[in-house]
């Protein structure tokens, strides 16, 4: 499995970039917060989860290990897949994400492309108990926020 890519950035697409490392080049797709920090000719290093299905092999880049920790804990949400998570992780860095779940905030999540209400709050309500590990939150103001399920 490739873990992380050390490497020149040879094109940046919508979605995706191309890091050519050793004079291989990988297509990569990242977060648009991901991309908007890489730029053709400059060198870039990347956190890659490696997704191996029947047909294809894909890679998924995130500028650090935390970022790709929540890509893969958003990928266990039921009715989310890799566009919609980086969909999530385009709009909310990391620690916003964490902050948004431990506060039950599915409007901050819901404006992510590809997420509706439904959704948003699937993965305020599955992620709930994870968020806190990663968010700077008074963990009262997530119990009143219904973060940690306690009833009010």
């Amino acid at each position: 499995m490739i873990g992380k890519l050390t490497g020149k950035v040879d094109s940046v697409g919508l979605d995706w970039a191309i890091i050519d490392v050793g004079g291989v080049g990988y297509v990569v797709h990242c977060s648009t917060r991901t991309l908007s920090r890489l730029k053709a000719g400059e060198t870039a290093r990347l956190s890659i989860e490696t997704h191996v299905r029947e047909d294809r092999i894909q890679l998924f880049g995130f500028m650090s290990d935390l970022e790709r920790e929540w890509f893969r804990l958003l990928n266990t949400v039921q009715g989310v897949g890799t566009k919609v998570a980086l969909g999530v992780l385009s709009v909310l860095e990391a620690p916003d994400l964490a902050t948004a779940i431990a506060l039950q905030d599915k409007a901050a999540i819901s404006r992510a492309p590809g997420v509706g209400p439904r959704v948003a709050a699937r993965i305020a309500a599955e992620l709930k108990d994870k968020a806190p590990l990663f968010a700077d939150v008074d963990p009262a103001l997530a119990r009143l926020a219904g973060g940690d399920g306690a009833e009010a």
